[in-house]
């Protein structure tokens, strides 16, 4: 950064930008700014219209929703899949739409984690989200095993990142399988998911992703990559509303597998309803699947989706990146002295949707930023998450939100408030 930046670089980033009519799209309120999308995204009017069109098909249907209508129940998750496959650079066979983030994990790691003798243990890391090593752990319980001694979770070196050079390293012969996050969900470091996979299949292990942070915000080439899983959610930036149903992905080459949590939606379509004690399992993705598809949870998505495929996610990655460099440069300019220290990468292809910053009085920052209309997010001790999202949000917003904590920093407006987070952070 050269020169000074004024809100006229943000006026007229706005005007250049090929994005901002999707803005229009969502639900925004007048009186914030809303810079918590990687934690849920805002209701855009098309995915309230799939969840009010999915309600309808339910009142004017009956049980005949399953199989009439604009979008039938019975195969909404292939569908939805099929619509969400570009996304992650995968055949639409290869996706679907099911479960939840922690659920998905457990069934493709009961599917896919095979102990054998001299080759017993799941490598993860130590800044994976805790629900991921929970699973993890329980998968390696449930086979009769010690998670103390085979789990293993990669080192930071400096609490923020990690070496791929590091993980490789830990790729070791006693390695069943690997699990690893696409985007760190504090520091939004991006993990050179190719050169993982390709290293780990060297080694004859398979390897898996959690795309949470990284679904709607990123591109991906999962299949091309040759990925054997991955799994995500879907109301962080595919903005598909709290609690949305998420996703899955199986590499096509493990077609055929048994799934290791087998259930009635696990069936192929056309033997379901033979109702056999024999399980069929369908020849896709959907063999994955556990349960019937919660079908209201799963509406919105097909809306939201729509716009996805309007904006491009190439041209939200390339704005993405443009937002948060800005903001960054405003935050450098402008809070220079008041001891933010920035925690992303700062190549733009290591760094994910987001901005992590830490300081000392972080919960007390994000109460004040919350009293003047700016919508953080806190992470426990000390950090600030912020997203500035490609779809709704505008280049004054951040102007305007990096000015508002200005005045939080300048007037210690933060110290009327306890440093102590909330019951959700």
């Amino acid at each position: 950064m050269t020169k000074q930046l004024t809100s006229d670089n943000a006026l007229e980033l706005d005007q250049q930008d090929l994005l901002g009519r999707f803005r229009e799209e969502f639900y925004l309120n007048k009186n914030s700014i809303y810079l918590d999308g990687n934690s849920l995204g805002l209701l855009s009017k098309r995915a309230e219209k799939s969840l009010l069109d999915l309600l309808d098909s339910w009142k004017t249907l009956g049980i005949d929703g399953w199989t009439d209508g604009d979008n039938p129940w019975f195969y909404l998750s292939e569908t939805v899949g099929d619509k969400m496959a570009p996304l992650v650079g995968a055949a639409p066979e290869e996706v679907i739409v099911t479960g939840s983030t922690t659920t998905n994990l457990h069934q493709l790691v009961s599917t896919f984690y095979k102990p054998v003798e001299g080759r017993t243990k799941i490598l993860a890391d130590e800044l994976n989200f805790p629900s991921d090593i929970y699973a993890l752990q329980s998968q390696i319980t449930l086979k009769g095993l010690d998670y103390h001694d085979h789990l293993i979770e990669v080192k930071s070196k400096d609490g923020h990142t990690l070496n791929e050079d590091d993980i490789i390293e830990a790729m070791t012969e006693d390695i069943a399988l690997i699990l690893l996050p696409s985007i760190l969900y504090r520091s939004g470091q991006i993990l050179d998911m190719k050169r993982l996979t390709k290293e780990a299949h060297k080694r004859n292990i398979l390897i898996g992703f959690d795309l949470c942070h990284s679904i709607g915000s990123i591109p991906h080439k999962l299949s091309e990559w040759d990925v054997d899983f991955a799994f995500w959610c879907n109301y962080k930036h595919l903005n598909g509303g709290p609690g949305s149903v998420g996703a899955l992905y199986v590499n096509k080459k493990h077609f055929g597998t048994m799934p290791g949590l087998a259930g009635w939606f696990s069936s192929h379509k056309e033997k379901q309803f033979d109702m056999e004690h024999t399980l069929t399992p369908a020849d896709d993705a959907g063999a994955f699947q556990i349960g019937t598809p919660h079908v209201l949870s799963v509406a919105p998505i097909l809306g939201s989706l729509e716009i996805f495929e309007e904006a491009g996610i190439e041209k939200i990655r390339e704005k993405s990146l443009k937002m948060t460099r800005f903001m960054k440069d405003v935050m450098i300019q402008e809070l220079d002295g008041y001891g933010f220290v920035f925690r992303n990468p700062d190549e733009d292809e290591r760094r994910g949707g987001h901005l992590y910053i830490e300081h000392p009085e972080a919960a007390r920052i994000c109460k004040a930023l919350k009293d003047k209309g700016v919508i953080p997010d806190f992470r426990s001790p000390n950090g600030i998450r912020l997203a500035p999202v490609a779809l709704y949000n505008s280049y004054m917003d951040v102007w305007n939100s990096v000015q508002i904590l200005k005045e939080i920093m300048d007037n210690e407006l933060y110290k009327k408030y306890e440093n102590k987070r909330g019951v959700v952070a």
